[in-house]
């Protein structure tokens, strides 16, 4: 198991997957973009 820590910034690099619906804390990090 690992551990990842999404945290600081601005967030413009997962945008626009991650939206005010979907917090980036909610998005999949892995498998299809």
């Amino acid at each position: 198991m690992y551990a990842v820590i999404m945290a600081g910034g601005r967030g413009t690099r997962f945008w626009p997957l991650s939206r005010k619906k979907k917090p980036k804390h909610l998005l999949k990090i892995t498998g299809e973009r």
